[in-house]
């Protein structure tokens, strides 16, 4: 039987809790203070507390502080008001599960507590690569949202599933191809905006000029060429979600207009004179570090705090162990059905290069890669063949490698020259994108060549 440890200075609250908690099969002790609740803790093993956030010799954040630092496998759920929202997501980064919001719902309750003292029993190591995260029925997520197996994983659709309630401004950060996208929509599908639009916009291909067209939209005769009235994205978003990818690409002059916007929730359309109320919620992505970009007087600081209500962070893929395969094996079924290949898995060999190749093109890279071995596999396993060259070479190389030329040949120096140059300019990109986590705009600068041309060098060294 779980023992759980409720502690709340009301009793009586704390009474009605333990009477609903032991009629579901709960063993349940109830404390009402911090300091009785460590005693106690300190003399049996409970899996989980229920725990209010205001107490009367302490509060949650100390409490939690002191039960994950001395008991870090026991589960801590906070109690708090509808206005402590904010406080309680800040908890939930020190260690907690979950929180509840007063006033007490039973069927709320019941259903978190029972998922915490599932999220906190032990794992046989055995079963650590068997277990996979199950989608929740009330879980609704786009289609290439793909739930893996890692702890990573887990974790994503945690917070995904915390805040999308909410109406927080979220920040995904992560490298180029993690998937910050699909994250957006997730939280959006799961959200009370659920029906309202969705509008996505790639900040790095803004201009300066055409910048705050794009965001605001602008009224007929404007400016030169406004030869019609262009509603702007923001607008587009109303009622709905806008996200902002690579939104650490805006001009300084564009971010100091998009603040005004995201702090009076209210615009006009360039030459317009009517204001137009906006109620939307807006998620930004980024693959910087935007504390490094406001050090560098690159980002603006106050703009950054107003995204900055929650954020997530997506691993690379090289960091989430066995959801190479699992991502691997989705994109393989996907790419069998558009092509109408019946494939019916990846060789040992295969399997070894996926999981210690870098993917410094993340999940994007994968699914590109698989879908190309798809397309040159004929039936039953794709085998190292079908991989691309720097896949394919890269079993034989140290871990640190991702690319080698193909043996040079004494009979053709000017083949071999072009071997060498190929390969340097391979090596250069990549090693830039790596530097610059993907930025495609920032490589571009640094390589001195233009976005187009950066895009057309990625697509033929198939780094996507």
């Amino acid at each position: 039987m779980n023992k759980i440890l409720i502690v709340d200075d009301e009793i009586n609250i704390g009474q009605l809790l333990s009477r609903f908690l032991s009629r579901n099969g709960f063993e349940v002790t109830t404390a009402v203070t911090g300091a009785a609740a460590l005693e106690y803790l300190s003399q049996d093993t409970y899996s989980l507390v229920l725990c209010d956030f205001r107490l009367e010799d302490t509060d949650g954040r100390e409490l939690l502080r002191k039960i994950k630092s001395t008991y870090p496998d026991t589960g801590v759920i906070i109690i708090t008001g509808y206005s402590d929202v904010k406080l309680a997501v800040e908890l939930i980064k020190m260690g907690a599960y979950d929180y509840i919001t007063k006033p007490l719902y039973p069927d709320e309750i019941l259903n978190t507590i029972h998922k915490a003292i599932q999220a906190h029993q032990p794992v046989q190591p055995s079963q650590q690569t068997k277990t996979k995260v199950q989608k929740s029925e009330n879980d609704i997520l786009p289609d290439e949202f793909i739930v893996g197996q890692s702890m990573a994983s887990q974790e994503i659709l945690r917070q995904i599933r915390l805040v999308a309630p909410t109406n927080y401004s979220v920040i995904i950060s992560g490298e180029s191809g993690t998937g910050k996208e699909s994250v957006a929509k997730s939280i959006h599908l799961n959200s009370p905006r659920r029906n309202k639009p969705f509008i996505a916009m790639d900040c790095g291909s803004l201009s300066n000029e055409l910048g705050g067209s794009e965001f605001f939209g602008h009224e007929k005769g404007a400016f030169t060429g406004a030869t019609f009235t262009k509603i702007g994205h923001f607008e587009l978003a109303n009622g709905g979600t806008l996200f902002l990818d690579e939104v650490g690409n805006l001009s300084y002059d564009l971010q100091a207009s998009l603040l005004r916007i995201v702090q009076e929730r209210k615009l006009k359309r360039i030459g317009g004179t009517k204001e137009i109320d906006l109620d939307l919620r807006i998620i930004v992505a980024t693959n910087e570090n935007l504390a490094d970009a406001i050090k560098e007087g690159r980002f603006r600081e106050d703009l950054y705090h107003r995204f900055n209500e929650f954020k997530i962070v997506l691993p690379p893929l090289r960091h989430r162990g066995q959801d190479i395969i699992t991502f691997a094996e989705y994109f393989l079924k996907e790419a069998n059905e558009e092509l109408n290949r019946d494939i019916t898995g990846f060789s040992p060999e295969v399997i070894e290069c996926f999981m210690n190749y870098n993917w410094s093109g993340n999940i994007r890279e994968l699914k590109n890669v698989v879908r190309r071995s798809t397309l040159l596999t004929d039936g039953g396993l794709v085998q190292i063949k079908a991989l691309p060259l720097e896949l394919s070479m890269f079993t034989q190389l140290p871990a640190t490698e991702s690319y080698v030329a193909a043996p040079v040949s004494k009979k053709s120096p000017s083949a071999n020259l072009k071997m060498a140059a190929k390969e340097a300019e391979y090596e250069t990109i990549l090693r830039v994108l790596n530097q610059v986590k993907f930025n495609k705009t920032k490589a571009a600068q640094i390589l001195n060549i233009d976005r187009k041309t950066l895009y057309n060098k990625i697509k033929a060294f198939n780094l996507e």
